[in-house]
């Protein structure tokens, strides 16, 4: 994925009519007719998507040849990523600045920010997404804001959703002793294990020097006790051997598997590895049959004011899964007790975005966030490509910052959401589409969840910019720190988002110090 583009208005002009005529050939070979000027197109189950897919190139012969040779010189105007609904980076940068430090600008992670807060998209009615696009301009010239917007239906009822196989993995080495850390997760646990249906199943697996497994796959039923017995009797001791309790932990969901179940590893830990294997790829090599033939997917929480920030992300995105962040106790309310029963479905596998921005209109534009998420525009429809795992209930956000051809008016950019059923493997689509007729004026016109999106953006935007104020380029329109401070108080009194007023405070305490 490229994250800048650049071009000439004279290559604009003489690419524009060929472009535009690959990338429709392109979308009606993939996803059927488009229906005129409205821009309508079929996803790949046949249902009505709003915009058109997102465009492949046919085999060049020819003319076609020259014209391919010309455009691979022109900037690209795609951007693919896969999607990730993390929100750990933001979660323990709330933690860093409420205790008196500023964050590594390596630990923040922009597409975190972002996902942290609640959206208003149009939801689907089953499995995989609706896309919603919308921006407005900012008060740089010319430079505006796009956001594309992901989100999959609404969690089952509590007895609806498949039956949960969950093997947790948790830490119980010398630096749990930390309160807030292992007496967080003892807790946390044992008022989740209540909240699980008697049809669900937990296994329980520790780790320090070496990892083992305490309690085996176990259907809850009459054995709440027995469980919560388990919990209550875990002590730290030792060094972090954490590549051990992710391979036993696998190990133990592999023996316990269920049939139509959602196998899923939970690894609780501060990810501060000092023992055995402490590199992340290697840890995923030694269970990735498992992950991959049994579809068991992995969530980290973590844990701790220290914290492993860089291995448990890794850890979570190559095991096609995310991670959360727990600081306190309604924090590990909100994760282990109403996200954690309610997500243990998925509704995709292996999703990817990709947005065409129109080289008519568009000549530079930026992704904000989401580096480590690459994949290469030609991998987008490649299924063999990893991309990510999304459950119900989630939303997905990324955030552009588009500069367009001075008085362009017109199509603006397509975004197109891939993914495989969780069941069959089948691939399906969805697209949506913006006009540059539908840019608000500002953003400060625009609908206050746009407003929180960008707010998020351009809070992670100023800490990543603090690390090397010499190369830093801003955000457009960005506010500076106390300016946005008092925007995000405005935001959080429209909404009564309490989500809204943590971020205004987490402003407001870093402005202090930086």
């Amino acid at each position: 994925m490229k994250r800048y583009g650049t071009r000439t208005r004279r290559r604009a002009r003489r690419l524009g009519g060929a472009l535009t005529a690959l990338v429709a050939a392109g979308g009606l070979l993939l996803t059927g007719c488009g229906e005129g000027g409205a821009g309508h197109s079929e996803d790949s189950s046949g249902n009505k998507s709003s915009g058109f897919p997102a465009p492949q190139a046919p085999r060049p012969t020819g003319d076609e040849q020259d014209l391919r040779e010309d455009t691979e010189r022109a900037p690209d105007l795609l951007s693919t990523f896969a999607l990730d609904v993390d929100t750990a980076s933001y979660g323990y940068t709330r933690r860093v600045l409420a205790e008196g430090r500023t964050p590594d600008p390596s630990q923040v992670r922009p597409e975190e920010f972002v996902n942290s807060f609640r959206q208003e998209y149009d939801r689907p009615d089953g499995n995989g997404f609706t896309v919603s696009v919308d921006g407005a301009r900012t008060s740089e010239e010319d430079w505006s804001l796009v956001r594309v917007g992901l989100a999959t239906r609404l969690p089952e009822e509590r007895g609806e959703r498949p039956h949960a196989a969950l093997t947790f993995v948790v830490d119980v080495s010398g630096s749990m002793a930390e309160p807030g850390r292992l007496d967080l997760a003892k807790r946390s646990l044992g008022v989740m294990t209540d909240r699980l249906r008697d049809d669900d199943s937990v296994a329980l697996v520790t780790f320090s020097d070496e990892a083992e497994t305490v309690l085996p796959m176990t259907r809850l039923g009459d054995r709440r006790e027995e469980i919560h017995e388990a919990v209550d009797r875990l002590e730290v001791l030792g060094s972090t051997n954490l590549g051990a309790g992710v391979e036993n932990g696998y190990a133990t969901a592999v023996e316990g598997l269920r049939e139509g179940a959602t196998n899923r590893v939970v690894l609780v830990s501060d990810a501060l590895a000092n023992t055995g294997d402490t590199d992340a790829d290697t840890i995923l090599e030694k269970i990735d049959s498992s992950r991959r033939e049994y579809g068991i997917t992995l969530f980290g929480v973590g844990v701790g004011s220290d914290y492993g920030d860089a291995l448990m992300e890794r850890l979570a995105d190559r095991g096609d899964g995310h991670t959360a962040y727990v600081s306190d106790e309604e924090d590990a309310r909100e994760v282990f007790c109403e996200q954690l029963p309610r997500h243990v479905d998925l509704t995709a596998r292996d999703a990817k975005a990709q947005v065409a921005f129109d080289p008519a209109t568009v000549q530079e534009f930026r992704l904000v966030g989401y580096d480590n998420r690459a994949v290469a525009d030609e991998d987008f429809r490649d299924d063999r490509v990893d991309g990510g795992e999304v459950g119900p209930g989630h939303t997905v956000t990324a955030l552009y910052a588009v500069r367009t051809a001075p008085g362009a008016s017109g199509h603006l950019a397509t975004a197109t959401v891939r993914w495989l059923d969780p069941a069959t493997r089948t691939p399906h689509e969805r697209s949506g589409q913006l006009e540059s007729s539908s840019l608000h004026d500002s953003v400060r016109t625009a609908a206050p969840r746009f407003q929180v999106t960008v707010a998020a953006a351009y809070f992670a935007d100023a800490l990543r910019g603090s690390g090397d104020a010499e190369r830093f380029r801003p955000l457009p329109g960005t506010p500076g720190l106390a300016r946005l401070a008092e925007q995000t108080e405005e935001l959080a009194d429209r909404t009564e988002d309490p989500a809204v007023g943590q971020l205004a405070d987490a402003v407001r305490q870093a402005d202090r110090m930086m």
